[in-house]
């Protein structure tokens, strides 16, 4: 037996000769697939094997380690050897990032490190350090772009905001997969306009609509001027002979080194200044298309230490800028099609605030997701005045037009002076044939199925009264403030929706009021939150604001969830009608009345300064009214004269039977009074009280009647004490 060799014994394995170190040392350092870097006890290298390239070499050992490879956490890095070498145990796969001396880019290593134990063993002065290091670089580039990708999967698309979109977009980018990313949109496309066939044309506008940037160019990216350090909103035509233009024009990605010397940058100053202060050096431009039309572009940068783009890169760009293009084209389509129902809405509407007799109202509509909400005011005969707000919910075109419907329907059944809550049951009435004709689509009609669903609140102030009858249907009633800043008590029961199937009744509520109180009447969407009907009659308690003022107040005090789902708001403030612009008189029920009734019009519309037409015209019209209360009415009998934009006329008796127009034929001797009021009157009408009913005309006049008849009338009364005396 050779004086190397010992006998194996039982329980005992053979050793090799002493050779067999130095032959397990060679083949570790030269065939293993494991890199190896041998430290002594201060760290500094002893030896590294082929696969740590640029450390094995020999001007490098007895350097410390720190001064080999740059580490981006060389001080952590240092404490953890530190810890290995004293003992503390092995530590296995460390993720480890730095940079070599000789190869250019940032290198991601699992590292393991191991004690060498001295001879004595654990106990022992170490010996040095062990480093097993597994260049996992294009894995770990691998894993960053999965996740990149499952970023952008899982955060762009959920928001049909263009300019969220955006945003979540460049997040999902930046600082994980690029340094900085900028998403640019061709500006129509923001505002929901079809986007340009490719190519796009020269000199489209693009608009910065969002960028996701690292801590480290976050700074100057945000000041730069123009490429990638534009300030987000701005706008840019895209330089000629640039990666972006070129990309824009063919649809294809582009990857571009970026430095001093780059040729395209001396046409793009802006961009040239920006990429030097940012420190970029690798670029990545992708056009967002879709079917073939271009919604904008997307620019990725590197910078700084950052390792360049490659071919991999482009390919994942590419991907996340196919996905980003549909959420940004779904949300254009929403975004037009809200466009189209704001303005459908804003249409519907009414366009301009309208004078009442005794009511002075001001209004604010929010825009918002809800395009369905409206407000009016209706004025209606005796100086009475309607106050409407009511909503369809849901957004879009189709709830617009619903709006439109009822808006239209409640307008007319305003016209035939019914009772607030007869005018909701009928206004129902109609809901309910638009749901069943809705419901009798083809199935294969988007709208087929879709449920409807609106409330609506009505109510009527009369000045004579001063009485406020409301009636609700699925909406929240009105809040009113007192002239003294206390809250006023309206219990209106809650009626049924216009689109349910509830079939109740509408009960209405009335309320006395003094004069100069405040009512608002306010969608749902205003009323959410904590101690919400507080907060608006705090506001409305202000004194000295005016309506306009008072309804900003309330906007100011809404919650910040509130403003987005869109609200109408409609205040009023109760007055009166002068008394130089009203004259009523109790008339006896005589067959003489009428030629008393054309005297004392006469002499009154004469007091008010109107023209000799208007004075004939109104004194046939009541004569005519006054004779048919007479001849078919009952007492008690009362004419009254209301001066304003128009002039009103008004019979009052005792009978419920209302009169109707006829036509009367050549030969009849009577039946002609109506239609003659008809003529003479620009509106007329009935309506019915609990003490009979009211025949009343309207009448155009010539500009601003009422100031100048106000004056005349006001100089009357002081000359003659007597203007306005009611006559028996």
């Amino acid at each position: 037996m050779a004086d190397s060799e010992t006998p194996a014994g039982p329980g005992r394995a053979a050793t090799p000769g002493g050779g067999f170190d130095e032959a397990l040392l060679a083949a570790l350092f030269t065939q293993s697939a494991v890199g190896l870097v041998v430290l002594d006890p201060q760290l500094r290298l002893v030896r590294a094997n082929s696969l740590v390239e640029g450390v094995g070499t020999g001007e490098y050992v007895g350097r410390p380690i720190a001064e080999v490879v740059r580490l981006d956490d060389p001080d952590g890095t240092e404490q953890l050897m530190k810890r290995v070498l004293a003992g503390e145990g092995p530590v296995r796969e460390h993720l480890v990032r730095g940079r070599l001396r000789r190869i250019p880019g940032d290198r991601q290593f699992l590292t393991s490190l191991y004690r060498l134990h001295g001879p004595g063993g654990p106990d022992a002065p170490a010996l040095g350090l062990v480093v097993a290091a597994v260049d996992v670089t294009e894995r770990q580039r691998a894993r960053a772009r999965q996740a990149a990708l499952t970023a952008v999967r899982d955060a762009v698309g959920g928001s049909l905001d263009t300019a969220t979109t955006c945003r979540d977009f460049a997040d999902a980018l930046a600082p994980g997969f690029a340094d900085l990313a900028v998403v640019e949109v061709v500006d129509d496309v923001l505002r929901g306009a079809e986007p340009p066939v490719g190519p796009m044309p020269p000199g489209t506008p693009l608009r910065r609509a969002a960028s996701g940037r690292c801590d480290a160019v976050r700074e100057v990216a945000e000041g730069g001027a123009g490429g990638p350090g534009r300030v987000a909103g701005t706008t840019r035509h895209l330089p000629v002979r640039t990666p972006y233009a070129l990309a824009a024009a063919d649809l294809r990605p582009r990857l571009v080194p970026l430095g001093p010397d780059t040729p395209w940058l001396g046409t793009d100053p802006d961009g040239a200044r920006a990429v030097a202060e940012t420190g970029a050096h690798s670029l990545i431009v992708v056009p967002l298309t879709l079917r073939g039309a271009v919604l904008g572009l997307v620019s990725l940068y590197r910078c700084g230490a950052s390792e360049p783009f490659d071919e991999d890169d482009v390919s994942l760009a590419v991907t996340a800028a196919t996905r980003a293009s549909l959420a940004i084209d779904n949300a254009r389509r929403y975004e037009r099609e809200h466009v189209i129902a704001s303005t459908v809405q804003r249409r519907l509407l009414p366009q301009a605030e309208r004078r009442q007799a005794a009511v002075d109202t001001a209004h604010v509509l929010l825009p918002g997701r809800d395009s369905g909400c409206w407000f009016d005011t209706i004025a209606l005969s005796g100086a009475r005045t309607a106050l409407v707000v009511g909503g369809v919910a849901g957004e879009g075109l189709q709830s617009a037009i619903a709006m439109g419907q009822l808006r239209t329907v409640i307008q007319a059944l305003a016209g035939l002076d019914l009772e607030p809550e007869e005018v909701l049951a009928r206004l129902k009435d109609t809901a309910d044939r638009l749901a069943h004709e809705r419901a009798s689509l083809p199935p294969a009609d988007g709208l087929h199925g879709e449920p409807l669903s609106a409330g609506c609140v009505y109510g009527v102030y009369d000045p004579f009264t001063r009485t406020c009858t409301v009636a609700r249907a699925g909406h929240p009633a009105p809040l009113i403030v007192g002239p003294d800043g206390r809250a006023v008590a309206l219990d209106v029961p809650e009626g049924p929706g216009l689109f349910s199937a509830d079939s109740a009744l509408f009960a209405p509520a009335a309320v006395t009021l003094e004069e100069g109180s405040l009512l608002a009447f306010c969608t749902a969407e205003l009323l959410t939150g904590d101690r919400a009907p507080e907060r608006i009659t705090r506001a409305l308690a202000r004194p000295g604001r005016s309506l306009q003022q008072l309804g900003d107040d309330i906007v100011y005090a809404l919650p910040d969830d509130t403003r987005a789902a869109g609200a109408a708001l409609l205040l009023a403030r109760t007055g009166k009608v002068s008394d130089h612009l009203v004259a009523t008189w109790d008339l006896a029920d005589e067959p003489t009345t009428p030629a008393t009734a054309r005297v004392l019009v006469r002499d009154r519309l004469q007091g008010w300064g109107l023209d000799e037409d208007t004075v004939d015209a109104t004194e046939l019209i009541v004569s005519e009214l006054v004779t048919n209360a007479v001849r078919y009415g009952t007492p008690p009998l009362r004419l009254r004269l209301l001066l304003d934009s128009t002039l009103t006329c008004e019979v009052h008796d005792g009978s419920p039977a209302a009169p109707h127009l006829r036509h009367a034929r050549t030969v009849d001797e009577d039946g002609r009074g109506l239609f003659i009021v008809s003529r003479l009157a620009s509106h007329w009408g009935a309506r019915h009280g609990p003490d009979g009913k009211v025949l009343w005309t309207e009448q155009e006049l010539p500009d601003d009647p009422a100031a100048s008849a106000a004056s005349a009338a006001s100089a009357a009364s002081a000359a003659s004490g007597a203007s306005g005396a009611p006559a028996g």
